[in-house]
């Protein structure tokens, strides 16, 4: 079978002593990062709300940064841990804070930040479907990042394929697998960012407050749906009936079916009276 190899990038960045930056950790900075500085831009455009309406100061996003990391650090750490590896860590719980070996579940992370950010809204006064909307217009970079940070581990790969960009996994088996992080990263990432900046943007549906949220909710939902059919299962979990229904697949379908509430109930706002 033919297959790409695979490219022999180090997982660690950098290492000073006993310090090391990895490709993982800095994929989760330069996400949050620029979902920080994207949401700036969003709120500050007025073009892209009701007329003499904006939802909320650039300020209150700055407010927002710390809220959100750790809503998705420990929504993502406490997610996997309830879902993909609960026997493991109810065998050993001290696993539970060992980060550095990885073990994040989005579905968690998603959680979490949602309850951060129902939690920052209401004690800021901001209305709480905005606030998701301009997060989520910008989330997709990070994920995309995230994945190619999965492709570099060598972790989450596809199943066993005989495609020409398959590719041999140094921890994946003798045989050439999808490289389903890469799927995932376009996905996700590129094709996902570029459908909410279309709708920001062009269609204006920031106007009308949780469509954008919805958007990323269901599209995310459908891409991993997707993949879920080339990646091969966490080994822990194995598939949930015959060989094609996976945990992350069943995790997805809420998303995509609250996605589609989400947007065929959103309505645009009026514009704000004139003074």
């Amino acid at each position: 079978m033919a297959a790409l190899p695979f490219p022999a990038i180090d997982p660690v960045l950098i290492q000073i002593g006993p310090f090391a930056i990895h490709w993982y950790g800095l994929a989760y900075v330069a996400g949050i990062l620029f979902a920080w500085w994207y949401a700036k831009k969003l709120v500050a455009n007025p073009r892209l709300w009701p007329e003499g309406t904006l939802p909320m100061k650039p300020q209150d996003i700055d407010d927002f940064v710390i809220w959100a990391a750790l809503g998705i650090i420990l929504g993502g750490r406490i997610g996997y841990i309830l879902f993909y590896d609960f026997a493991r860590y109810l065998a050993s719980p001290l696993d539970i804070f060992a980060v550095w070996e990885g073990g994040m579940s989005f579905h968690g992370g998603i959680l979490g930040t949602t309850i951060a950010m129902l939690l920052f809204a209401r004690s800021h006064n901001i209305q709480a479907w905005s606030l998701f909307d301009v997060v989520a217009a910008g989330v997709p970079v990070g994920l995309g990042l995230g994945r190619l940070a999965n492709f570099i581990n060598s972790e989450l790969w596809g199943r066993v394929s005989d495609m020409p960009w398959a590719v041999l996994f140094p921890n994946g088996g003798p045989l050439p697998r999808h490289p389903s992080q890469i799927y995932e990263a376009l996905l996700e990432g590129v094709v996902l960012f570029l459908i909410l900046r279309l709708l920001t943007h062009s269609r204006l549906k920031l106007k009308a407050p949780r469509f954008v949220s919805g958007a990323f909710i269901c599209g995310y939902g459908l891409s991993r749906i997707f993949v879920e059919f080339f990646r091969e299962p966490d080994a822990q979990i194995g598939y949930l009936v015959g060989d094609w229904l996976t945990m992350g697949m069943v995790l997805s379908l809420p998303m995509v079916l609250i996605g589609l509430w989400a947007m065929a109930t959103a309505r645009p706002l009026p514009p704000s009276p004139r003074a």
